[in-house]
């Protein structure tokens, strides 16, 4: 693989750690992750571009895959387990996967993410196809799982796009439509779950929150397709229908209960109102 800059692995700018107060590492690090929101407005016009395919790719009934290893494959497993309650959509229009499988999620695997083959290999059971579009996540951009997934993916036609925090790595130049945020060393030299893997948090959430809205899954600013999962999200439910029709908030709460989903109570509600 071509030789590169890894910022990722650059040693931390601060010294002596353990010789620290707690107050002063807290500090410290605060002050580490406030850079990372200004790392991410740099890569905005990379972001829009992303996501404009994400968008493209979904409108016309594909779906969205995201494969990483380690903090970022579980960052990405996060994101897309949680589109489903939030916007109501299927559970597999965003589908993640980690180097090592479901294990991996709560326990390191060894060796897992060496595999140049296994990601391609891996993404065959889910019969991906030109319909969809995959993007890589890798702080470093040298994970041979990753790399090797969206290499195999864009010979084969799939659109690909890329997370990674080290401009020109193998995952950059791979990539169809690469975002790279440039964060700098982390506080603890080469610890990527750190600002890497909050500026990857970050743009997932713009991807994937932008992509749900312009699907329509949003009204005005409310989850109007969120799942009833829990009494908090029924109560959510029932205060955005009280605020949209006048109702009381136990004639809210039963049409909620009855139809299953904000949107469903609101159309029935404004569609018997003006027959």
């Amino acid at each position: 693989m071509q030789k590169f800059k890894k910022i990722t692995e650059m040693e931390s700018e601060y010294h002596d750690l353990e010789k620290m107060s707690i107050h002063d590492l807290l500090v410290a690090i605060n002050n580490e992750d406030k850079k990372v929101p200004y790392a991410v407005e740099k890569a905005i016009p990379q972001i829009e571009v992303l996501t404009e395919k994400v968008v493209e790719k979904l409108k016309k009934g594909g779906r969205l895959f995201y494969i990483g290893a380690g903090t970022s494959g579980r960052l990405g497993v996060v994101d897309a387990s949680e589109l489903p309650p939030t916007f109501g959509v299927e559970y597999d229009l965003a589908i993640a996967l980690i180097a090592g499988g479901d294990t991996a999620i709560r326990h390191a695997v060894e060796e897992a993410e060496d595999s140049y083959k296994q990601g391609w290999l891996d993404l065959q059971q889910y019969h991906i196809s030109k319909r969809d579009i995959l993007i890589g996540i890798a702080a470093s951009g040298t994970t041979p799982y990753v790399v090797g997934a969206i290499e195999k993916a864009r010979k084969a036609g799939i659109v690909t796009g890329a997370i990674t925090m080290n401009p020109g790595s193998p995952l950059a130049l791979a990539a169809e439509y690469p975002v790279v945020v440039v964060v700098g060393p982390e506080f603890v030299t080469g610890s990527s779950r750190m600002k890497a893997g909050t500026a990857q948090k970050l743009v997932l959430n713009m991807i994937s929150t932008t992509a749900m809205i312009r699907l329509g899954r949003v009204k005005d600013n409310k989850m109007v397709d969120m799942q009833l999962t829990n009494q908090k999200l029924v109560d959510r439910g029932t205060r955005m229908i009280m605020e949209e029709t006048g109702l009381s908030y136990e004639k809210a709460k039963a049409e909620l209960l009855k139809w299953g989903s904000v949107r469903r109570v609101l159309k029935e509600y404004f569609n018997s109102k003006y027959q």
